[in-house]
């Protein structure tokens, strides 16, 4: 199983900061460098870590899946009420998108990137009870926000929380 926390020799958290995800990842490709006498077939791999832990969302369906919690393909449940929420937001901005209006599409962009912050600190939260049920729940709704995110603009990725 691929463990990017191993890989870049760190431990497996939830509440990994950037900064120190990218310490690790550029300590490691030091150390694999030929000149170093380092490995240099494990490049691919470090990359694949640094940017599974950089993201938020891929970093909490590592961790689950490490910590043996339910795979997404396994366990697509939904917290009650979600899916009525996001059918009805989803309509709204297919509207949006339909009609053209900036000022609705920026309130939706603004509320899924707030409802994103909120994911990631239930995602935590579930985590530090040890939760395991939960953070798959949760991670399965924060998905739906994403591609929200991604459709409203393709530019924007997790890595922009």
């Amino acid at each position: 199983m691929f463990d990017p926390f191993a890989i870049l020799g760190l431990p497996r958290r939830f509440d990994l900061t950037d900064a120190t995800v990218r310490r690790a990842f550029l300590a490691k490709v030091q150390s694999a460098h030929p000149d170093a006498g380092g490995d240099q077939d494990i490049g691919a791999d470090l990359t694949k870590a640094r940017d599974t832990l950089l993201n938020p969302e891929s970093r909490a369906d590592a961790l689950l899946q490490l910590l043996g919690g339910p795979a997404k393909d396994a366990d697509k449940s939904l917290p009650p009420g979600f899916l009525m929420d996001i059918m009805e937001t989803r309509e709204a901005l297919d509207a949006a998108l339909a009609s053209n209006n900036a000022a609705e599409l920026e309130r939706l962009k603004g509320w899924a990137h707030a409802e994103r912050q909120n994911y990631a600190q239930a995602v935590a939260a579930a985590f530090a009870s040890g939760d395991l049920k939960n953070v798959r729940t949760t991670l399965n709704a924060w998905r739906y926000i994403e591609r929200m995110i991604e459709q409203m603009d393709p530019n924007t990725n997790a890595l922009d929380l």
